[in-house]
C-alpha cells in the first residue's frame, strides 16, 4: 500500500461531488407522533467526514499490519485464552500430553543410540515435505525433526478443542501458531538441515555467497517492480497465451477472444469461458502442450474466452453486477451474433465460475434459454465451508479490508499475493528461502510460475460486495442473492452441469464445490481431480501422476455425501479433459458445421486485434 493517500480518498466522502458509492446514505430522525423526518444535510456530512476518518486511520495502520485486523487477531487471541485459563481439565490434559510426548522422544533417543536403523517416532503430514530427504533420518538430525513434529502436534492440541472458543477464531488462533513454529522448523535454518550443510561441505560456503547474490536480485526485482527472475522466458503472446485468435469484442471490462479453428468442420455449439478476474485468463491457455482452451479447439470446438480488465483506482465503483452484465452477458451478446441461433457451452473459472452460476440463474429465471450447458472449474456456490481464506474474513477484517480498498479504489496484486502466501508458507516461502538463499540455488521457472506472478487487482466496491455478499452472508446458497431485484436461485437450472473440484485445493475445497449438488436440480457430473486449485485444472493429457473420480447425479437421483460419493466414484488415470471434451461432444448436435467466420463485422463485432489482445499486458 502507499505510504500516503490521494486527495481523492481523503476528500470523496465529505464532498457534494463524491461518486454514488460514497454519497451520505439517506438518514433520518424520530419526529412528533412516530413520524421521520430528514437530517439536516450538514450532521449527514459530518457523520460521513467521521467515517471517513475511521477508514483514513484502518488504511494507515494496514501498511503495519500487512492488511491483518489487530482487533480480529486480538479477538481470536482473547476468545481462546480466555477459555483455556478457565478450563482446568483441558489445561491438565494438555500437561499429560506433554509429559506423554516427551517420554516418547525420550525412548526414542534411546533406540535410536542403540540400532540407527529405528524407525521415527512421529510421521510428517501429509502434504509435509520438509523431512523427507535422506539426511533426516541420521543424527542429530532425526532428533530434530521428531522433537519439531511433536511440538508441532501438542501446539495442535493446545489450538483445537478447548470448551467454548468460538470455531473461526480457534482457526485464527491454530493459524498462527502453526506459522510461528514453521518459522522456527530445523529445516529452515542453515545448520540444522542436514541438506544445506552438506552442500556447505561440498562448495565451501559458497552456497551461502550464491543465495545471497539471488536474494539481492530479488529484491531489486522487486524494488523496481519487475516480475521474478526467469519469467522474461515466458512471454504472454509468445510462449504463453499464444494461441491463435482475434478480439472481437472490447468493453471497459472485457476482451473477448474468439480462437482461430484448427480444423475443418467444427461442434455446432461453441464454448464461452469466463477465468476469473482475480488472475489473468491464460491459465487456461499456457504453453501449447497443456493449454485447455488449444485442446479445445483441436477437438473441433469454436472457442471465446474473456479477458478481463485490470482495473485501477478509476474503476472503484465497478460492482458484481457490472461484472455479471459488461462480462458474461455482454460475451453471451457477442457469441449469440458471431455464432446465431446455436445455444453455448459456458463455462467458468473460481470467482468466474461463482459468476458464471449467478448468471445461469438469473438466466434461467427470466427464461432465457441460450446456455447449452454450464461447466464449474473450482467454483464455489455454497460458502459455509470456504476454505483456509475464511481465515482472512470476518466483519472486523472486512471492515478494515474494506478501509485499505477505499484508501486505494482496489484490492492491490501485492496483497492478494501476500494472502496466499500465507495459506502455504512452507511451499511458497520457507522452501524458496531454504533453497534460493541456503542452498544456492534457483528453481527452474515455469509457465504456471510465471503466470502467478502476473497478478491482477481488485476493485474496491465488486470486491467488498463479493466478500460480503458470498463469503459472510452466503445469500447465493441462502436464495437471497438478488439480481434485478429478483431473487436468484440456483435450483432453476436445469441445463446438464459438469463440475469440477481440486483434492488439494486451499482456495475452493473439494467439499465446499460440491454442494452444489444440494443447491441445483439438474443432472450434475462431478469430478474430482488430483492436484491444487491451479495444477489441477491445468491438467493435459499425458502429464505424468494425474488421476481423477468422476460420478453423475441424475437429478431424481438420491443425494450422496461427499465422502460416500468419493468411494463410488470411478477412478481414473490421466486427464479429466478427455471427458470433459467427450461430455461437451454429448451435449451437442451431432452434425458438424463448418467453422463461424471470425467475428461479426456487419453486427458490430468486428475483429479488433489479434489474441491476446491488450487487457492481459495491463500491470
Amino acid at each position: 500500500m502507499s505510504t500516503s493517500m490521494s486527495t481523492e480518498a481523503k476528500l470523496v466522502p465529505i464532498t457534494a461531488g463524491a461518486p454514488a458509492a460514497q454519497q451520505p446514505r439517506p438518514a433520518a430522525i424520530a419526529g412528533t407522533a412516530g413520524s421521520r423526518q430528514p437530517l439536516p444535510r450538514d450532521e449527514i456530512t459530518s457523520g460521513e467526514a467521521f467515517h471517513a476518518i475511521d477508514r483514513m486511520a484502518e488504511a494507515l495502520s494496514a501498511q503495519a499490519t500487512g492488511g491483518l485486523s489487530p482487533a480480529a487477531i486480538a479477538l481470536a487471541f482473547f476468545d481462546w485464552s480466555i477459555h483455556l485459563a478457565a478450563a482446568p481439565g483441558k489445561r491438565m490434559e494438555l500437561a499429560n500430553k506433554a509429559a506423554r510426548k516427551t517420554a516418547r522422544l525420550l525412548m526414542h533417543l534411546c533406540s535410536a543410540c542403540r540400532d540407527p536403523e529405528t524407525s521415527p517416532c512421529i510421521s510428517p503430514l501429509p502434504g509435509d515435505y520438509r523431512f523427507r530427504a535422506e539426511g533426516w533420518e541420521k543424527q542429530p538430525y532425526a532428533l530434530l525433526s521428531q522433537a519439531f513434529l511433536l511440538n508441532q502436534q501438542w501446539w495442535h492440541n493446545v489450538t483445537h478443542d478447548v470448551p467454548g472458543v468460538t470455531p473461526h477464531h480457534q482457526h485464527v488462533i491454530s493459524f498462527i501458531a502453526r506459522q510461528m513454529l514453521d518459522v522456527f522448523s530445523p529445516s529452515n535454518l542453515p545448520f540444522t538441515n542436514p541438506e544445506i550443510v552438506r552442500r556447505a561441505a561440498q562448495t565451501g560456503g559458497a552456497n551461502f555467497i550464491q543465495g545471497f547474490q539471488n536474494w539481492l536480485e530479488d529484491v531489486n526485482h522487486f524494488a523496481t517492480q519487475r516480475p521474478p527472475v526467469g519469467t522474461e522466458n515466458f512471454q504472454v503472446g509468445r510462449d504463453v497465451a499464444a494461441t491463435p485468435g482475434r478480439v472481437v469484442y472490447r468493453n471497459h471490462l472485457i476482451e473477448l477472444i474468439q480462437y482461430s479453428p484448427l480444423t475443418e468442420t467444427v461442434t455446432s455449439e461453441p464454448v464461452l469461458i469466463v477465468p476469473a478476474w482475480i488472475m489473468k485468463y491464460y491459465i487456461l491457455d499456457l504453453s501449447p502442450h497443456n493449454s485447455l482452451i488449444r485442446y479445445l479447439v483441436e477437438r473441433g470446438h469454436t472457442v471465446f474466452c474473456i479477458s478481463w480488465r485490470n482495473p485501477g483506482a478509476e474503476d472503484r465503483d465497478l460492482t458484481m453486477d457490472d461484472y455479471r452484465r459488461k462480462g458474461i452477458m455482454a460475451a453471451l451478446d457477442a457469441v449469440n451474433a458471431i455464432v446465431p441461433d446455436r445455444k453455448i457451452h459456458a463455462t467458468g473459472y473460481c470467482l468466474g465460475g461463482t459468476l458464471l452460476s449467478i448468471a445461469a440463474a438469473a438466466m434461467a429465471r427470466s427464461g432465457d434459454d441460450r446456455l447449452a450447458t454450464v461447466t464449474l472449474f473450482a467454483a464455489q456456490t455454497d460458502f459455509t465451508e470456504p476454505g483456509e481464506l475464511a481465515l482472512f474474513i470476518d466483519h472486523s477484517q472486512m471492515h478494515f479490508l474494506e478501509s485499505m480498498m477505499w484508501n486505494r479504489g482496489y484490492l492491490s496484486s501485492d496483497q492478494m499475493a501476500g494472502a496466499f502466501q500465507l495459506l502455504r508458507t512452507n511451499d511458497l516461502v520457507w522452501s524458496r528461502l531454504v533453497h534460493d538463499y541456503m542452498m544456492g540455488e534457483r528453481k527452474p521457472m515455469n509457465d504456471l510460475m510465471a503466470w502467478n506472478a502476473d497478478s491482477t487487482r481488485m476493485p474496491y466496491k465488486m470486491h467488498a460486495e463479493y466478500l460480503r455478499r458470498l463469503y459472510l452472508n452466503n445469500e447465493l446458497a441462502g436464495g437471497r442473492f438478488m439480481v434485478d431485484d429478483k431473487p436468484t436461485a440456483l435450483q432453476n437450472i436445469r441445463v446438464p452441469m459438469f463440475v469440477v473440484g481440486t483434492e488439494r485445493d486451499h482456495v475452493a475445497p473439494w467439499r465446499s464445490v460440491y454442494k452444489i449438488h444440494q443447491l441445483c436440480d439438474t443432472d450434475i457430473t462431478f469430478v474430482l481431480t488430483s492436484g491444487g486449485h491451479n495444477a489441477g485444472i491445468v491438467s493435459e493429457p499425458g502429464h505424468p501422476g494425474r488421476r481423477y473420480r468422476i460420478g453423475l447425479k441424475h437429478a431424481p437421483d438420491p443425494y450422496l455425501g461427499p465422502d460416500e460419493w468419493a468411494e463410488a466414484a470411478q477412478h481414473k488415470d490421466g486427464s479429466w479433459w478427455v471427458d470433459w471434451s467427450e461430455w461437451l461432444a454429448q451435449n451437442s448436435a451431432s452434425n458438424r458445421v463448418p467453422a463461424p467466420s471470425m467475428g461479426a463485422a456487419a453486427k458490430g463485432y468486428r475483429p479488433i486485434e489479434n489474441a491476446p489482445g491488450s487487457y492481459v499486458f495491463q500491470r
